[in-house]
């Protein structure tokens, strides 16, 4: 691995031990700058309340979900999956690079993966606060309902998270600037939002169509949020509880294989530095 591309594994030994220090401190340098604009704090945690009318617009006429709340919450989980997360970590990673703060903190104590989680959590911090807002919301203008499996909606915002945070690491490797990642992020910001089964039904596609989409990584977020809220399989059928953990391996594993794919691929590609 050359210097200014990959990234290296994780240290093993006692060096592991400040990890969650070193993140913390990361992250909180970070969130300094998320603070100073309040404006644009405030703003990203009501955008998903601001999108409900749209939502609401959009709805559940094919009835996938037991309810508009339902359909409303995972909507919005999957949109700020790939705004808040996706889309902010693109530019907040290129900008750094581009000014050399990767490359600075790279030569100091932290490893490559502490300074990566340093700098995406405040990110994600706010996308959670967005989804924990638009819960709140949810419940209170609509009939959300108990979940079937909450396990299987926090599951679905964890590793969403993740596949969407590694996402962002490789598509820095073809952007290289943060102006033109209004351009490089649509391909996964566009394609997995049309066809993960929100507002065009998977079985109206055609054959090969439908295999496709349900290997994109925002399909399985959307089927196991409608799984854990709903108790509804991808083939329409209403399970239980317990009947809801043997439903949930398959998008489980394609959410798994994704994280896995895309961390060998940032591994390998994501550089540290400007282009000489």
């Amino acid at each position: 691995m050359s210097g200014g591309t990959g990234l290296a594994g994780p240290v093993p030994g006692p060096a592991a031990a400040g990890a969650a220090r070193r993140i913390r401190s990361l992250g909180k340098a970070e969130a300094v700058l998320l603070r100073r604009n309040v404006v644009a704090l405030l703003i990203a945690l009501a955008t998903p309340v601001s999108l409900l009318p749209l939502i609401m617009s959009a709805s559940d006429t094919e009835g996938q979900f037991a309810g508009l709340g339902a359909a409303a919450l995972t909507a919005l989980t999957a949109i700020v999956l790939l705004a808040a997360v996706y889309y902010n970590l693109v530019t907040t990673l290129v900008a750094r690079r581009e000014d050399l703060v990767l490359k600075r903190l790279r030569a100091g104590e932290a490893s490559d993966l502490e300074i990566l989680a340093g700098t995406a959590a405040p990110a994600v911090a706010v996308a959670w606060a967005q989804i924990a807002v638009t819960a709140v919301t949810t419940a209170a203008l609509f009939d959300l309902g108990v979940p079937v499996n909450p396990l299987l909606v926090a599951v679905a915002i964890g590793l969403g998270t993740v596949v969407f945070a590694l996402l962002a690491a490789l598509s820095t490797a073809v952007t290289p600037s943060v102006e033109l990642a209004q351009v490089t992020t649509m391909p996964v910001l566009l394609v997995p939002l049309a066809l993960c089964g929100l507002f065009v039904p998977l079985d109206d596609l055609a054959g090969p169509w439908e295999s496709v989409a349900r290997l994109l990584p925002l399909t399985p977020v959307v089927d196991l949020m409608r799984l854990g809220l709903t108790g509804t399989t991808t083939d329409g059928r209403v399970v239980d509880f317990a009947g809801s953990f043997g439903a949930a391996a398959v998008p489980t594993l394609v959410l798994v294989a994704w994280a896995g794919a895309a961390g060998w691929a940032a591994r390998r590609w994501f550089r540290w530095e400007p282009r000489q």
